[in-house]
């Protein structure tokens, strides 16, 4: 870690590329969710309830009786370009935390437990850049963030809500953080405060080295995609922060592979059920081409699932469901697929399933394609290992 180093002309605060997608997602998909939850009315009505929340269930901090840390807020502000009234508030919670409560055009933040008093002067002004830079995020672009987080919250409000929507907001969460760190770094010109504050938050201790708990976070470098709900774990989140302060390279694919991790199909937010969707819909193409056999029973097995299907359609490139992009269970899922297809005409079966061998091959799935076999098949070793010679031989 080096706060220092590349200290100068840093990028102003632009969310994240999984915000993007998520609000260009439901914009094109959710239309008229989209305009209701963007209406006047609906944020004045948040607003209100807000405000009454806020005087009802904490202390209010006037500026008079706390000069320091309003100066602070102030002072992040003016870093981040805000301009606006602000009130402070202090819970009655004993948990070690802080928190915007969005209203367009008003700074309102709630702080709980001892964190004021826990923090040094940068550490505090790297809290309130991190509390801000919500603020920031809700109000971009009229406010088109904020609002795919309200939408999120509507639909996980009911019983009925999807896991993809379960995963979409969490990982809306988690992005959010990262963005809201950058924020603390870039009040304070370096990342030491900003994974300080992490830290104390984390463990209520009062003093630590931020340098020290980057190189024990750096040891988890492998440690797998995050399982947090509501932040991402603090060994990630010091990770994340330290690379993009110094401006790493392939910053985006890390950070996607740390938070989203391959692709599941037993975890997938609305974003990846898309591109899941359009997978299937090439790899049934592809399959269809590999078997070099017209068959109408198989067509209309696929037809089944895409009605207008285009014979001119693209293939699916099978670097995207590679070992590193897809896991397991999704490798089952196309695996399944095959098996499908070759089902539906007993006259051309050898020919999908010999195609199908060659694909799982190609793709690091033969084990898994070979116990599917056995398993769901009841294909015995010998039937399952001439197939796979042969898949092998014509590879």
């Amino acid at each position: 870690m080096s706060d220092n180093q590349k200290a100068i002309n840093r990028e102003p605060l632009v969310p994240l590329e999984y915000h993007q997608q998520l609000v260009e997602y439901i914009q094109k998909k959710e239309t008229a969710v989209w305009n209701w939850a963007q209406s006047e009315a609906m944020r004045k009505s948040n607003a209100d309830e807000l405000r009454d929340s806020m005087l009802r269930q904490t202390y209010r901090m006037e500026p008079e009786g706390h000069p320091n840390i309003y100066q602070a807020c102030h002072t992040a502000m003016a870093k981040l370009n805000i301009e606006a009234p602000v009130t402070l508030y202090q819970a009655s919670d004993t948990t070690m935390n802080a928190a915007l409560c969005f209203i367009p055009g008003e700074i309102h933040l709630i702080f709980y437990g001892p964190i004021l008093e826990r923090l040094g002067p940068d550490e505090l002004l790297a809290l309130m850049g991190h509390e801000l830079a919500h603020y920031v995020l809700w109000m971009t672009d009229e406010g088109k963030f904020y609002t795919a987080r309200r939408i999120l919250d509507f639909a996980l409000s009911y019983d009925g809500s999807a896991p993809s929507h379960r995963e979409t907001a969490r990982l809306m969460n988690l992005y959010t953080e990262l963005f809201a760190d950058r924020g603390a770094a870039l009040v304070v010109n370096g990342v030491g405060p900003a994974i300080a504050i992490l830290v104390k938050t984390m463990t209520g201790i009062a003093t630590v080295d931020p340098a020290a708990y980057l190189r024990q976070a750096q040891e988890l470098d492998d440690a797998g995609k995050s399982e947090g709900h509501s932040h991402p774990e603090v060994f990630l989140r010091a990770q994340a922060l330290d690379r993009w302060w110094q401006q790493e390279e392939m910053l985006q694919d890390w950070i996607d592979g740390r938070l989203r991790g391959p692709l599941s199909i037993e975890s997938l937010d609305l974003l990846r059920q898309q591109d899941l969707a359009e997978m299937t819909r090439a790899f049934l193409v592809r399959l269809s081409r590999e078997i070099g056999v017209n068959s109408d029973p198989v067509q209309t097995q696929i037809k089944r699932l895409f009605p207008n299907l285009r014979e001119d359609a693209a293939v699916l490139d099978l670097n995207l469901i590679a070992r590193d992009k897809i896991d397991d269970p999704t490798r089952g899922y196309f695996i399944a697929l095959i098996f499908d297809c070759a089902m539906a005409d007993p006259d051309i079966r050898d020919e999908v399933m010999l195609a199908g061998a060659k694909i799982a091959k190609t793709i690091g799935a033969d084990a898994l394609f070979v116990a599917a076999l056995k398993r769901d098949l009841k294909w015995t070793k010998q039937a399952s290992d001439r197939l796979m010679a042969k898949a092998t031989k014509a590879n």
